[in-house]
């Protein structure tokens, strides 16, 4: 007889049989994922709110990590004359940046892109003067951004940090539940259409509760920004998607586990914060972390 037991005596077969391997690594790989990031995240949250110095060291060795990590996935080599250069243009940077010169700190990056520039000659070489610019332009608006009056200038770096995070939280949520057509296949297999109407949808809420219920100001306008910040976000995480498939990596490194690299995490944070300090920028230039969240 195929199985002698009387029903009910015993285990089944069903639970004799271990788990799939493919069941069990993909959850230690999402737990793995949780700790890391809300690790990463609650650490970043406290030297965010402690100081704008705090801040700025914190940029400084998270783009130090970007700047090694971009040698890696470009070059295929680390600790190169052009990281050391584009290394020293990113401390320079921020540290002018957070002294109150956020124009020398640009001028700064600027230079050291141009020095990049010779010391890679081939098909990288373009790609070598644009990593100097992808992680210090980024570093020094958040920078700018954090140092702005009190306490407008700790909420609008939180509001970066609001936007993108409830992107990349609802977009995954969206496209996980509902599926439907891949947003770019070729680029980023995982992404769905209905992914980003989620994330960009859930941010734009989110900016608006906080708008009209923490900040007092217009909920509509500030919904408006983060919609489009989070169609920035979802750019830039498509943009650095193409970077490693035209490199053939799959991650900018290992130092994350369960995300990658640091290119990996802040892929969405590099343009936003560039945008948003341009928003900024571009209603006050005197005070651009107030004027990004009440909008004068």
């Amino acid at each position: 007889m195929a199985n002698d037991k009387p029903p009910g005596i015993g285990p089944s077969p069903s639970a004799l049989s271990p788990a799939p391997a493919g069941a069990s690594r993909s959850s230690s790989e999402l737990m793995s994922r949780i700790v890391s990031g809300s690790v990463l995240a609650g650490l970043g949250l406290a030297l965010t709110v402690y100081g704008v110095m705090s801040f700025a060291v914190l940029v400084t060795v998270v783009a130090l990590i970007m700047s090694w990590e971009w040698a890696r996935v470009v070059r295929g080599t680390g600790l190169d004359v052009a990281f050391w250069i584009q290394a020293a243009s990113v401390v320079g940077a921020v540290a002018l940046t957070a002294a109150g010169y956020a124009v020398m700190g640009a001028v700064v990056i600027a230079l050291g892109a141009i020095v990049v520039l010779p010391l890679r000659v081939g098909a990288d070489g373009w790609m070598s003067v644009l990593g100097v610019a992808y992680v210090g332009f980024p570093a020094i608006t958040l920078v700018w951004l954090r140092s702005g009056i009190a306490p407008y200038g700790l909420y609008a770096v939180l509001f970066v940090f609001l936007v993108v995070w409830t992107t990349d939280i609802a977009a995954f949520a969206f496209g996980r539940s509902l599926g439907g057509p891949k947003l770019a296949p070729s680029i980023s297999p995982g992404k769905t259409w209905s992914g980003l109407v989620g994330g960009v949808a859930t941010a734009a809420v989110a900016a608006a509760l906080v708008g009209a219920f923490a900040l007092h100001t217009g909920p509509a306008r500030l919904g408006l920004v983060a919609l489009g910040l989070a169609l920035v976000a979802q750019a830039g995480d498509l943009a650095e998607s193409a970077l490693k498939r035209r490199f053939k990596v799959k991650d900018s490194s290992a130092l994350i586990p369960g995300h990658g690299g640091f290119l990996d995490r802040m892929d969405s944070i590099v343009p936003v914060s560039v945008i948003a300090a341009l928003i900024g920028f571009a209603i006050d230039w005197r005070e651009p972390a107030r004027a990004l969240l009440l909008g004068h």
